[in-house]
């Protein structure tokens, strides 16, 4: 195995979104993956539309294994296209964390906050809309 800024990456070990992190990472940088490191916004939109569509072909077929694996292909796409706003000093992965944390807070004040819960998801689904559209106000 080769020792990559001082660490060794080893397929059967256990593994984080920290270390996913760098992973891509290292994909990205000069001693990584001439595919990878050419890839921009644009070009990684048809391979999220595949990865989608093949994520919703596993949930369609009911076989776990296969949408787990798919599952981790469609975060690989959110991951590559993190790290290419991160070099472009747009966002990284961290501001799309706390952007979603904050979104899901705010579009749930029946949970997050104090006001009376829905009873159905119905309810529930037009309190989200109703949030929404106060945001794009």
């Amino acid at each position: 195995m080769r020792e990559i800024n001082g660490k060794v990456y080893e397929e059967k070990k256990p593994h984080d979104i920290a270390e996913l992190l760098e992973i891509v990472a290292v994909l990205r940088s000069p001693e990584g993956c001439p595919w990878d490191r050419e890839q921009t916004h644009e070009t990684m939109k048809k391979c999220l539309l595949d990865e989608t569509d093949e994520v919703i072909s596993a949930i369609d077929k009911k076989d776990d294994e296969n949408l787990r694996e798919e599952l981790g292909d469609v975060l690989l796409q959110v991951l590559l296209n993190c790290e290419i706003a991160k070099e472009r000093k747009a966002f990284d992965f961290a501001d799309v964390v706390q952007t979603l944390s904050e979104k899901l807070i705010r579009r749930h004040p029946h949970v997050f906050g104090d006001i009376e819960r829905p009873k159905t998801p119905e309810e529930s689904l037009k309190l989200w809309q109703s949030v929404k559209k106060t945001e794009k106000e």
